[in-house]
């Protein structure tokens, strides 16, 4: 329905307090973005609060220095209010998590007359369980406690530092308030293997049950979540709720607008969340932890009552369930041609068009099957021990049982059910018949895969699935079911268009798409250079040797440069050779921690000595260092995919058979966008000013490199032919 006039005129005048309130001046692409993401709310159309308009998104590219946030924020807030709906912020990292909830609503809130509250959502696996905490102290002290079926799987290593001391301290500030239990929040990175003792998942948590609930960190994190106007997530935790069918977590997507910041990384997220894996091995020892579980409960149980006869069914189950792992293990082991290669302890066998060998296959159902029934009995014994919480009614277990053995169960049972998702996709069929018009209409059928690894005393194997595109999941689950939705990021286009995103995203046909111009004056601000190099990168050897030669060349008389790799071995290899000659020059981003690291580029610009960073893809994109932080980026080959990566391959191997050409179509558009988000570390600021250097001739010596350089920033170009 159109906006009224009260609306556009809180929009405006929003926007006006802000600007006077800051002291800074309105922004060309800004105010297209504001008016853009207004008019695409203002055309959906509801009945009772439903929507009725088809299904569509909007889509903005807003580079760096467009103000982005503050002008989805500006248009949305007032916009969802009048409509009633709940506006869910999703980002994909962290940082701009909290960037959002602590500087930018605040900021919003107070330049302006918007009243409005918020609140931050993370997914349950990011808070401490006081539970799991007390109880892993409590085996620290008392080694045959009774709590120690809690941490059957979860026994900490004798050779982890301070290991009661941490935790000890992990309480202490809890208790103190100086930590509010969120795991991003501790002053240091904890590991996984530590952090995982201590948290824990929806189906182990016994939720009101708990004699923690009242001082629970997951749960004072979740007050606010009704009552807030604005929710502050990320895409995981998005995804996650989706997968519980919408509204479990977060507002359910018809009563809520939702703005994917950072939208370019949704439909790789969504993949991931979609994928199923089983280590053959570690998943037989897993079962023989449960079955030593089992074999400790039958004490706490009656016998006779429906949970001690269950105890019995899910040893039946786990121990098929192990011998049909056996021969998986034994049938992927001898029928696979692996291909180890000396530097890697791995090899990677891809099934083409996810067509499993016969035998793989039986052994698939009847793990399947097995699984299945696994899971039920699992389901059934923790269904049991639930109900000993419900004090108003007679149950055949004593709430002390329970409380001791449930979540232990409920972590079987929620693993168990993971390792079902495997077996189920390795089952599906692929997808109608075979003829070339049936091929070019369905999607890519889910990509399958093996890997073997190799240990100085084990070895693994583990089986893999995947979605190739995230469209269907996309479309079915999300976006045509939301009352609206907005994306934005720097990078949303690939090659000048929104092809890529739309067929990947499964963005709705009547979504809108729009490029907001930058405030950036590129070809004043910065060139983008092409020296000339003695070898390409595909002759790895001598690449890497005209690298040792350039580079110094190129940081001489800059204070700060950053060099970015497609390759550790590569970077590693090439500060080797060049460190002897350049000590304390050159940091890479694996020598300490991400914060480390820049922290310590930026202290070596401030006492003006020259600082050279190393880094590969997380480089390329999720760093920020603006004005003298860095003058100069150096690329030293196109970031194009690995080629044995199986989701890629898959893909290639369908737009293949459709007639395509895969590079065109997949590689050189996913190098584009990598290109530009690498390119974009240059220019953080309107006053920044610096260089960016292509040590890879091919973006002018193949016919895909103008597409390449056309798609970048339109810097003052050097190119020596």
């Amino acid at each position: 329905m159109p906006l009224s006039d009260s609306v556009k005129t809180e929009i405006q005048q929003t926007y006006r307090d802000v600007l006077s309130g800051k002291g800074i001046r309105a922004r060309y692409g800004q105010r297209l973005m504001i008016a853009e993401i207004a008019r695409y709310m203002g055309g959906i159309t509801a009945n009772d609060g439903e929507r009725t308009s088809p299904p569509a998104s909007c889509v903005v590219e807003a580079g760096t220095g467009t103000g982005k946030t503050l002008a989805y924020l500006i248009a949305a807030i007032p916009v969802a209010r009048a409509l009633g709906k709940k506006l869910v912020i999703s980002t994909a990292t962290v940082a701009l998590q909290d960037q959002i909830v602590h500087k930018d609503l605040p900021d919003l809130k107070h330049h302006s007359s918007l009243d409005f509250s918020w609140t931050l959502a993370k997914g349950r696996g990011r808070y401490l369980c006081l539970s799991r905490l007390e109880g892993r102290l409590h085996e620290e002290g008392i080694g045959d406690s009774e709590s120690m079926p809690l941490f059957l799987v979860d026994t900490a290593r004798d050779d982890e530092p301070g290991t009661r001391q941490f935790f000890e301290d992990m309480l202490a500030r809890y208790g103190s308030q100086e930590w509010d239990g969120d795991r991003d929040h501790w002053p240091s990175q904890i590991p996984d293997d530590t952090w995982r003792q201590v948290t824990t998942d929806h189906r182990q948590c016994t939720n009101r049950h708990c004699s923690y609930f009242d001082s629970c960190a997951f749960f004072e994190a979740r007050k606010g979540l009704e009552d807030a106007d604005i929710i502050v997530a990320n895409h995981d935790l998005v995804l996650a709720d989706l997968a519980l069918g919408g509204g479990a977590i977060l507002p359910e997507p018809e009563n809520a607008l939702f703005i994917f910041d950072e939208a370019h990384h949704l439909p790789d997220k969504a993949l991931n969340h979609f994928a199923a894996s089983v280590p053959l091995n570690s998943t037989r020892q897993w079962l023989k932890q449960l079955s030593q579980a089992l074999s400790k409960i039958p004490p706490f149980l009656t016998p006779g009552t429906q949970a001690a006869k269950t105890v019995d069914k899910i040893s039946a189950a786990a121990r098929e369930v192990d011998g049909i792992l056996t021969q998986l293990y034994d049938e992927a082991e001898q029928n696979t041609d692996w291909a180890f290669s000396e530097e890697r302890k791995s090899a990677q066998w891809r099934y083409p068009d996810g067509e499993l060998p016969d035998a793989l296959a039986e052994l698939a159902k009847s793990a399947q099957l097995a699984t299945a029934a696994l899971v039920r009995q699992l389901g059934v014994l923790v269904d049991e021990l639930q109900k000993a919480f419900d004090d108003k009614r007679e149950h055949d277990v004593d709430r002390q049982t329970a409380e001791a053995w449930f979540p232990l169960m409920g972590g079987f049972h929620s693993r168990s059910e993971d390792q079902l998702r495997l077996w189920v996709a390795w089952c599906e069929k692929q997808g109608g018949d075979n003829d070339d018009k049936s091929r070019k209409r369905r999607g890519p059928p889910s990509a399958r895969w093996s890997v073997r690894q190799r240990w100085e005393h084990a070895e693994e194997i583990t089986l893999y699935s995947s979605p190739v595109l995230a469209d269907s999941l996309l479309y079915t689950r999300l976006w045509s079911r939301v009352f609206g939705a907005i994306l934005t990021s720097a990078t949303l286009t690939a090659l000048g268009s929104f092809d890529r995103l739309q067929s990947r995203a499964g963005l709705p046909e009547a979504s809108r798409f729009l490029v907001v111009p930058s405030s950036f004056r590129y070809g004043e601000m910065a060139t983008v250079e092409v020296p000339e190099m003695p070898a390409l990168p595909t002759d790895v050897e001598a690449f890497t040797e005209a690298l040792v030669a350039r580079l110094p060349d190129l940081w001489s008389g800059v204070k700060a440069t950053l060099v970015l790799f497609t390759s550790r071995r590569m970077m590693s290899t090439v500060r080797d050779r060049l460190a002897p000659e350049y000590p304390e020059l050159i940091t890479t981003q694996d020598d300490m921690a991400k914060g480390e690291v820049l922290k310590r580029h930026c202290q070596r610009v401030d006492e003006g000595r020259a600082s050279v960073l190393f880094g590969v893809a997380s480089f390329a994109e999720g760093i920020d260092l603006p004005g003298r932080y860095l003058d100069h980026v150096v690329i030293t080959r196109l970031p194009f995919s690995v080629p044995d990566d199986p989701i890629d391959a898959s893909l290639a191997e369908w737009v293949t058979s459709r007639g395509g050409n895969p590079f065109m179509e997949i590689t050189v558009p996913d190098a584009s966008i990598k290109l530009v988000q690498a390119v974009g570390r240059l220019l953080r600021t309107e006053s920044d000013t610096g260089r960016v250097t292509i040590l890879d001739r091919r973006i002018v010596s193949r016919r895909y490199g103008q597409l390449l350089l056309d798609a970048l920033p339109p810097f003052r170009r050097v190119i020596q032919r």
